[in-house]
């Protein structure tokens, strides 16, 4: 087939058309690779755009710099990956390839000119094909036939795929979330595969980890996944709790569907106290911010709640203006998702937090002169006006003082 989408054709910058003539000039192959391909074909214009070429590193070197091309970044050049920097655009061109040694985590590569070898490496279908700049579609392993079919499989044998690279496994997971159309719809022998080599997954890095997991958090079909991680042996292995409390999370991922939360508030639901989030920092080396929602949620999650009667969303309101630490708001915010609080959320997000009236310089014109008194007296007036639901002006509460 050859694609003609409008996503497709608004790639071609002025940054593109001149890679493209330089490839050409040459007789070397340059085609669109990967992720970006499959978001095409979705009909979904592509964040980030990889390219696969028959042009060595060398080769490509020696053709941009002929050309007076910028080149940035060198890192990726001993996996073939060379960035060239064209009309404020970064082209980022890889040689194809096939792995010669692979350890679970990291493989040895060595060039080719075979496209259909440089597929066969790939981890999933829906991930290995190539998009010629002329819209001409390579698919060796019907990879937009299991796209059209929502369906998620890997290229060639499910456990050589992933005991190349054992975080295949959660990407597995995160693409199925992606693009799956209901829970439940896997291949037993891609389970099967999946079951047999999850400690491989304890090999792995965490920082590697958390970044499929979180992405897994946000897509679809969540609380399939994760049930399926326990079903499969996967949760020791990445950082999760032994006994994670799944009645909770499916509780919890309902409550959320609509409502944005981060990664963090969704995975909280699983934990039963703060020393399950101290062990996923262990594991994941997740942020100081990420660690501080976790235990925010689980310390709060039950007495925190809304008010009975006129005034649900007092709590939350007086809770956020007793507090001391920066960011207070905006886990607010998340213990609403997590508790499925839409109108409350809605609420809080468009509660302006008001300023206390009354400051020092208004206490020593009254006459109260030691700092002791007027930190007591201030502190006393806060609580009066937070009993007025943070009504008092500055008149209300000095006469309040007077009576006090």
């Amino acid at each position: 087939m050859r694609l003609q989408a409008p996503q497709f054709q608004a790639l071609f910058t002025p940054g593109l058309r001149s890679v493209a003539e330089l490839f050409e000039k040459k007789n070397y192959e340059l085609r669109i690779a990967g992720g970006a391909v499959r978001d095409l074909l979705s009909g979904v214009t592509p964040q980030d755009i990889d390219f696969a070429t028959t042009a060595t590193p060398a080769e490509m070197k020696e053709m941009f710099t002929a050309a007076g091309v910028r080149l940035i970044n060198n890192k990726g050049e001993k996996h073939g990956t060379i960035t060239a920097r064209l009309h404020e655009q970064n082209f980022e061109i890889t040689t194809l390839r096939i792995d010669v040694v692979t350890d679970g985590r990291h493989a040895e590569v060595e060039f080719t000119t075979d496209w259909h070898k440089d597929a066969e490496r790939r981890d999933l279908t829906v991930n290995s094909m190539f998009l010629g700049l002329d819209g001409t579609l390579y698919d060796f392993f019907n990879g937009y036939e299991d796209l059209k079919n929502k369906k998620i499989r890997f290229v060639g044998k499910a456990t050589e795929r992933i005991q190349e690279d054992y975080l295949r496994i959660l990407r597995y997971f995160r693409f199925y979330g992606r693009i799956a159309e209901k829970p439940g719809d896997h291949e037993s022998n891609t389970l099967q595969a999946v079951k047999e080599n999850a400690k491989g997954l304890a090999g792995i890095s965490g920082e590697r980890i958390w970044v499929e997991l979180k992405k897994i958090l946000l897509g679809n079909h969540v609380n399939h996944l994760v049930q399926l991680m326990y079903e499969l042996d996967i949760a020791q292995y990445i950082g999760l709790p032994l006994d994670g409390n799944l009645e909770e999370f499916a509780r919890v991922t309902k409550n959320i569907q609509n409502l944005s939360p981060k990664p963090m508030t969704v995975l909280t639901s699983l934990f039963k106290g703060k020393d399950d989030v101290t062990n996923l920092d262990l594991r994941l080396k997740i942020s100081k911010e990420e660690k501080n929602l976790g235990l925010f949620l689980v310390k709060h999650r039950q007495e925190l709640t809304r008010a009975q009667g006129p005034e649900p969303l007092r709590p939350y309101q007086d809770f956020l203006m007793d507090s001391r630490e920066a960011n207070t708001n905006s886990k607010i915010f998340e213990l609403l998702k997590y508790q499925g609080e839409e109108e409350l959320l809605r609420e809080m997000q468009e509660w302006t937090v008001p300023s206390f009236p009354v400051s020092g310089h208004d206490l020593r014109r009254m006459g109260v002169s030691s700092g002791k008194e007027i930190g007591a007296a201030l502190q006393q007036l806060r609580e009066e006006w937070k009993k007025s639901g943070y009504h008092m002006d500055k008149e209300e509460l000095l006469s309040c003082l007077k009576k006090l």
